[in-house]
C-alpha cells in the first residue's frame, strides 16, 4: 500500500512540511481527529524509551499515523565525561523500532559528573571542534544514521577563537553530520550578542539542513531574550523564517511549545502560520512542500 503523500520523504529531507512537538496532553486529540496541516511529529526520545502502558500504546498509534522525528535533550555532545554507549544503543534500538526519520542533538552540554539541567555553550576552539566532531562521529557509527546537530541559544558565551557560526561549520564539516536549524535561536542570540541574524544565515551550509525550529520566547529588559517555548511565535521570528525560506528554499519546520501549553487548536493556528509561510514561497495551494 502506497503511503500517504505527507508520509514519504523527500530525497532532500527525511519529512516534508510542517510539525509539531507532541507532548502527552495531545495525544488523544491528534489520534482522534489528525488535523490536515501537520506532516509530522517530534519528541525527546529520553521521555518515551523506557515507557510501556497505555502510554507506550499511544505512542505506538501516533507513530503509524504521522512520520517522526527525535530531538534529544541528554547526550551532552560537548560534555567532559564519555559518552554513555549503553543510552547510545537503546537508543538506536528505539529509532529503529518507531522509524523515525531523523535524530537530532543540541551542539552543547548539560552534563559533569550529572546533569546540570541547562544546555551549556561550549568554548568556540579549535580543540572543541575537534572534541565535539570525534564525539558525534561515535554517535554517528553507534546509531548508524547521520545526525542533526543544533544552534542553541545563549547568554554569556566562554573565550574562543571564531565565532558561533565558524564554529558550528567547523563542526559539521569535521564531523560530517547535519544541522538542525532553530530560527528563534538564531534571533535569540542576535538580540543577546548584537549578532546580524540575517548575515548569520547567510553563512549557513544549505545541504547540511535536515529540519528546523520555530518558537516564542521571553523577551527581559535591556536587551535579552530567554529561549522559553513557552510564548507564542514572534513576528520578528516568523520574518526571519521567511528569510530563511528566501534564501534556501523551503525545508521542514516545526513549532516547538514545551511550557504554557495551549489548547491544540491554538497550536495549530501557528502551525498554519507555517504552511502558509511555506506555500507563499511554493506558490502553491492544497499541493506538498518539502
Amino acid at each position: 500500500m502506497t503511503a500517504p503523500s505527507h508520509q514519504r520523504p523527500t530525497e532532500r529531507y527525511p519529512v516534508t512540511g510542517a510539525g509539531l512537538g507532541l507532548r502527552l496532553e495531545l495525544i488523544e486529540e491528534l489520534t482522534a481527529d489528525p488535523p490536515a496541516q501537520l506532516d509530522f511529529l517530534e519528541i525527546a526520545p529520553e521521555n518515551w524509551m523506557r515507557v510501556g502502558g497505555a502510554r507506550g500504546t499511544a505512542l505506538r498509534g501516533i507513530t503509524e499515523q504521522y512520520p517522526l522525528v527525535c530531538h534529544g535533550l541528554s547526550m551532552s555532545i560537548g560534555g567532559p565525561t564519555a559518552l554513555d554507549d549503553a543510552f547510545l544503543q537503546e537508543l538506536k534500538g528505539f529509532l529503529d523500532l518507531h522509524g523515525v526519520r531523523a535524530y537530532s542533538e543540541h551542539l552543547s552540554y548539560c552534563s559533569d559528573t550529572g546533569q546540570l539541567y541547562d544546555l551549556m555553550p561550549i568554548p568556540f576552539t579549535e580543540q572543541a571542534v575537534s572534541y565535539v566532531a570525534k564525539r558525534i562521529r561515535h554517535v554517528q557509527e553507534v546509531l548508524e544514521r547521520r545526525i542533526g546537530m543544533e544552534n542553541v541559544s545563549t547568554y554569556a558565551v566562554p573565550a574562543g577563537e571564531m565565532n558561533e557560526l565558524e564554529f558550528i561549520n567547523a563542526v559539521l564539516a569535521e564531523a560530517d553530520c547535519l544541522l538542525h536549524l532553530d530560527i528563534n535561536n538564531i534571533f535569540v542570540n542576535s538580540v543577546n550578542h548584537g549578532l546580524d541574524a540575517r548575515a548569520y544565515l547567510a553563512g549557513i551550509p544549505a545541504e547540511r539542513i535536515v529540519y528546523a525550529h520555530i518558537a516564542g520566547h521571553y523577551r527581559e529588559p535591556d536587551d535579552l531574550r530567554i529561549d522559553t517555548h513557552g510564548e507564542d511565535v514572534l513576528p520578528e521570528v516568523w520574518d526571519l523564517l521567511d528569510a530563511a525560506y528566501d534564501r534556501f528554499g523551503v525545508f521542514p519546520t516545526l513549532l516547538e511549545r514545551d511550557f504554557n501549553i495551549p489548547p491544540l487548536a491554538t497550536l495549530l493556528h501557528e502551525v498554519d502560520e507555517i504552511v502558509k509561510r511555506q506555500r507563499r514561497l511554493q506558490g502553491v495551494s492544497g499541493a506538498d512542500v518539502a
